[in-house]
């Protein structure tokens, strides 16, 4: 299936690296463990280097289709395979050292006999002490949060309900944090999300809310669900105005946009929390940010969140694990370390679209926290790549061919 995946990226990357250098933008980023180091060129460009190499002939008498240009889209893929920039964006983020947790080696279990015995030990503490009581701790902050916010929700509009309904807010999300042993830094507070702004930040996983959410109260945007899920949306919407879609109007984006909008123009109401890359990354990099948030016009205030895979990994694997399985691990493991950065507010220039609005701000979020800045739709986890890629590969490849057949026409 990988290699399926693969295969598929290889005609995304040609499309993405070509659309990157028209627009200036730089697709690869320099990092530490990179394979294959390499400036973007056009597929034209490296043809022709390829027929310099493999001919004698002069370049201008060749043939309309060689034999060479072959080797090419098979050394491409071969590229794509060794050190594909996508795929490995969904897996967890492989460990210099063991960290006590799960083995970074799994086909070697046996180090030493004192690593095992600290190892053995350690997993009596994280499942016979500490799991206990975060899960302790994890139902008594939603339990609160579901009672004190429909206690609120019966209260009639105003400051006092506003203020009653951030102070209730903050006490249960940090107490939900205690149930991670969460150890967070924040930085540069002073550029905090104010009201009728939206904040973006980059997306590890759905703990993200509550290590926002619990220094300071947002408006949450997303769907409608069951369970208990639904439940906790339906008793937190009555004390705060949340943003909650049904199933069929998460597709309409005009609909998604004017209630968007309509909540930033009251400056009474909370700055809304987004993450607009839409899936989980493993916080090594940012992919690319949906445009819907940055076409409505309101100040955005980039937030960077960097997690240590040291003491735990919060990155959310949804393709392996399920939402109680993943919070069973955040809650075995030692902590949940990570540092916050507000970043100054940034609005949309004079004469930028909405995709180079969000692309600036990603660039701001990715330098801040250290991350990988890509141009990746984070949509390729799990869907396939647009056969429409592969088919303008195909005519630009035919464009070359027909351009040069016409050149010579024309000589």
């Amino acid at each position: 299936m990988k290699k399926k995946v693969q295969s598929h990226n290889l005609w995304a990357t040609l499309r993405i690296e070509r659309g990157a250098k028209e627009k200036n933008h730089l697709l690869y980023k320099p990092y530490s463990n990179a394979i294959i180091a390499k400036e973007p060129t056009s597929l034209e460009e490296e043809i022709k280097e390829i027929r310099r190499s493999g001919s004698n002939r002069d370049l201008d008498s060749a043939s309309e289709f060689e034999m060479s240009d072959i080797f090419y889209f098979a050394r491409r893929g071969v590229e794509s395979i060794m050190d594909d920039e996508v795929t490995k964006r969904f897996s967890a983020e492989e460990l210099e050292s063991w960290n006590l947790l799960t083995r970074s080696n799994y086909n070697f279990h046996y180090i030493s006999l004192r690593l095992t015995v600290l190892w053995g030990l350690g997993v009596l503490i994280r499942y016979g002490f500490l799991l206990p009581l975060r899960v302790t701790l994890a139902f008594t902050g939603v339990g609160l949060l579901v009672f004190l916010t429909s206690i609120i929700g019966l209260l009639p509009n105003g400051r006092m309900k506003n203020f009653l309904s951030e102070k209730v807010h903050l006490m249960c999300y940090r107490i939900c944090v205690r149930a991670l042993t969460a150890i967070i830094t924040y930085h540069d507070r002073e550029n905090k999300p104010k009201n009728g702004g939206i904040c973006v930040a980059n997306h590890t996983s759905p703990i993200d809310v509550i290590i926002l959410a619990s220094d300071g109260c947002y408006a949450m945007v997303g769907q409608i669900h069951g369970g208990l899920m639904g439940v906790i949306q339906r008793s937190m919407v009555k004390a705060c105005p949340h943003i909650w879609f049904e199933r069929s109007e998460v597709k309409d984006r005009h609909l998604v946009a004017k209630r968007l909008s309509d909540h930033v123009e009251d400056k009474s109401k909370l700055p809304i929390l987004i993450f607009p890359e839409g899936t989980c990354i493993n916080n090594t990099s940012v992919m690319m940010f949906k445009k819907g948030s940055f076409e409505i016009g309101s100040t955005v205030y980039p937030v960077a969140i960097k997690y240590d895979p040291r003491f735990g990994d919060a990155f959310w694997n949804s393709s392996k694990f399920g939402m109680v399985n993943y919070l069973l691990r955040m809650m075995s493991s030692w902590a949940i370390v990570c540092s916050v950065w507000y970043l100054p507010p940034m609005c949309r220039e004079e004469g930028e679209d909405a995709v180079q609005f969000a692309n600036r701000v990603k660039a701001a979020i990715a330098r801040q926290g250290g991350l990988v800045d890509l141009l990746w739709d984070g949509g390729l986890k799990r869907g396939k790549v647009k056969d429409t890629f592969k088919e303008e590969q195909q005519k630009l490849y035919s464009k070359m061919l027909v351009g040069t057949q016409e050149d010579r026409s024309r000589s």
